[in-house]
């Protein structure tokens, strides 16, 4: 499953992440990539020693006398899960992926969005929103632009737009000022992680009129 990644996050989000500043939804597409990607995670150390820096330069705060007991008090109350039966991972899904999906494929519930393409919206907070996108081989997504900020990795086979090919571990960052039609590549189907923080502007009626029920 491995192969030579082209597209990369960018500074702008590597900041925002090293920083824990960004909503859950965008917080995990970054985390995935940057979990297969030796740039990225390269990047992210880089910036994290920068932040450890200028951490170790701020001025010491004192804690309350309490805060040691709390804490100790909050590990004896919590109660211990019993671990789970390990289960073979699915390659397809990264590390930071699992915890949302599950460790195999076969345990997303996928809803049909027609021609063949699926998806499944995963559970996060805040305003941005994540989603699995299963394309069928060589199958074209509608035309569409953006009111905010779309991100979209590549998990398994390949698309391609107005942006070029995206393969796995690629991630393509879109704005307002991309409009584009994605088609998967004929030889696989086409797996990806998707996040939006704003509804996309169809272009088509069909599409404009199914966005309510599916939520995109």
């Amino acid at each position: 499953m491995t192969s030579q990644i082209n597209h990369h996050l960018s500074d702008d989000l590597i900041l925002a992440y090293s920083a824990g500043a960004l909503p859950e939804a965008i917080d995990l597409i970054v985390a995935t990539h940057i979990s297969i990607c030796d740039e990225c995670r390269a990047r992210l150390d880089a910036q994290d020693a920068v932040g450890g820096v200028l951490l170790g330069q701020s001025e010491a705060v004192e804690l309350s006398p309490s805060c040691l007991d709390g804490a100790l008090n909050l590990i004896r109350t919590t109660p211990m899960e019993a671990p789970k039966p390990a289960r073979r991972a699915d390659p397809v899904l990264p590390d930071p992926l699992r915890a949302y999906v599950g460790d195999s494929l076969s345990d997303v519930k996928w809803r049909s969005l027609g021609m063949g393409v699926k998806q499944s919206v995963l559970k996060t907070s805040g305003d941005a929103t994540a989603r699995l996108l299963y394309i069928p081989a060589g199958t074209a997504m509608p035309d569409h632009g953006h009111r905010g900020m779309e991100l979209t990795m590549v998990l398994q086979g390949a698309f391609s737009d107005e942006d070029g090919r995206f393969a796995r571990g690629d991630i393509e960052i879109a704005h307002e000022d991309l409009h584009h039609t994605p088609v998967a590549d004929v030889s696989e189907d086409c797996i990806c992680l998707a996040v939006t923080d704003a509804p996309l502007r169809f272009k088509g009626l069909l599409p404009r009129l199914a966005q309510p029920f599916f939520g995109i």
